[in-house]
């Protein structure tokens, strides 16, 4: 059974993929298995990466099959770490504002008659495509310890790979013998690390989405650690909110052009889909495509996600239809602050995770939005991102050049005639006199009228 995770992890550049399901979860950044556990593969995250002068913010949503017994993760860090409650709808408002709509062409058929009464109305012109112990151990430092909402957060460095791994043993991290490599390079990288787990008594349907906060700017995703616990591929939605337009410097990248794609009308559908298979197929699944890149004010951001999610016109680019967020993306019960102090409301919390997804952002920041199916073999290195060269916005509307399956125009009948031949009022052909003639030939009767009367009374 598919589900998506309700926890969603932010985090600097040095932040690992976080998995966190709806149903009861198990280990760490990697997805790291307990062996009594069902096996469960990761198969989606979707990611939002906010940078700024003063910090980089990292939220991670992930989608997996499985049924994992356990809760427990851990991602790599630099220094102390700040720890908030997020939620679902913090991904549901950016991908609502930025979801890639594909255009028909448009059809050039003539436009119906307009009659009384009659009811044709406009043809459509768009469619849219789709607790962690704080024990010490020998050669491990817990940095900070703090309840955040239902978790135990524990942040912690290691003077060596084998004393890390012996302190997640301890407290009971299962690292599995594939992942131990990636968590071992992290920590002679100088990395800390970040444990969390669901509080004695809290079982996972009190599960909240998180987010961890660094200082500094950072735009780096460590894909190392998301590959712990995924299949042959891994799905990857990424946003980058920051003050310019940012791209893979360490992997392919391609755009979708509007000359490249082709409207089927027998089924209302363009190639997109298809062009983006085909793209990732010629890279071995090691690309990244570029869906689109724009300026959205901030105040735009903030309206989607206080108000759930909701935005009308199909997001910010325009288009039909809406988007509204899921039930279980809202903030109420949610029991912290945005530290992890109790007695918060849920309006607090809502505030304070916008307030760090904005933070240091200009007026209009841009939002990037990439995606990739990465092959597992591509996740041995951390992807790096840096500002393109082409600072151009890139629309999420795409208009299909060429099309499939043309129908026909339609016809329509003309417009009822009325009395003495003339076509009815309202309709597009006009009768032969409008109104203005009729009032002039009014005029003209009743100066008639009037001449006559002068001419009796001057024969009187």
């Amino acid at each position: 059974m598919r589900r998506i995770a309700q926890l969603s992890v932010a985090t600097l550049a040095a932040a690992a993929a976080i998995f966190a399901p709806t149903g009861e979860a198990k280990a760490c950044g990697g997805c790291f298995h307990d062996p009594t556990d069902n096996p469960s593969v990761v198969t989606d995250h979707r990611m939002i990466l906010t940078i700024s002068q003063n910090q980089t913010t990292l939220y991670d949503q992930v989608k997996y099959q499985g049924d994992p017994k356990s809760f427990a993760w851990v991602l790599p860090i630099h220094g102390n770490v700040k720890v908030g409650l997020s939620a679902d709808v913090v991904f549901a408002s950016l991908d609502a504002l930025t979801a890639t709509q594909v255009r028909a062409p448009q059809l050039n058929c003539p436009a119906p008659p307009s009659c009384p009464g009659n009811d044709y109305g406009p043809s459509a012109s768009a469619a849219q495509d789709g607790g962690a112990g704080a024990t010490p151990s020998d050669g491990v430092t817990v940095t900070k310890n703090e309840v955040v909402g239902p978790y135990e957060s524990v942040q912690l460095s290691a003077t060596s790979p084998a004393a890390l791994e012996n302190w997640l043993t301890t407290n009971h991290f299962v690292v599995p013998a594939d992942v131990k490599p990636i968590v071992d390079a992290y920590q002679k990288e100088g990395f800390d690390f970040l444990a969390l787990k669901l509080l004695p008594g809290q079982g996972v349907q009190s599960m909240r989405p998180v987010r961890v906060t660094m200082p500094g700017a950072s735009p780096a995703l460590p894909l190392r650690m998301v590959s712990a616990g995924t299949g042959l591929q891994v799905g990857i939605t990424l946003f980058v909110i920051a003050d310019g337009r940012y791209e893979p410097a360490n992997f392919p990248s391609f755009l979708i052009k509007d000359d490249e794609l082709v409207w089927d009308w027998s089924t209302n559908l363009s190639n997109y889909r298809t062009l983006r298979t085909a793209k990732e197929v010629a890279t071995k699944n090691h690309a990244w495509e570029l869906e689109s890149s724009m300026g959205v004010p901030t105040y735009a951001i903030q309206g989607a996600v206080l108000s759930g999610g909701q935005v009308f016109g199909g997001g910010f680019g325009g288009g039909p239809g809406g988007y509204r967020a899921p039930a279980e993306a809202d903030y109420s019960g949610v029991p912290a602050t945005d530290g992890g102090a109790a007695g918060a409301t849920p309006d607090q919390v809502r505030d304070a995770d916008v307030a760090a997804l904005l933070e240091g952002q200009m007026p209009t920041p841009r939002i990037t939005r990439l995606r990739t199916d990465l092959a597992h073999d591509a996740l041995s290195v951390d992807l790096s991102l840096n500002a393109s060269q082409d600072q151009g916005e890139v629309s999420n509307i795409r208009q299909a050049s060429k099309d499939l399956n043309r129908p026909p125009c339609p016809t329509y009948e003309p417009c009822p005639l009325g009395l003495a031949g003339f076509v009815g009022a309202g309709c597009a052909a006009q009768p032969q006199s409008s109104t203005g003639d009729a009032f002039l030939l009014g005029g003209l009767g009743i100066l008639g009228i009037v001449i006559a009367r002068r001419r009796r009374r001057n024969q009187a």
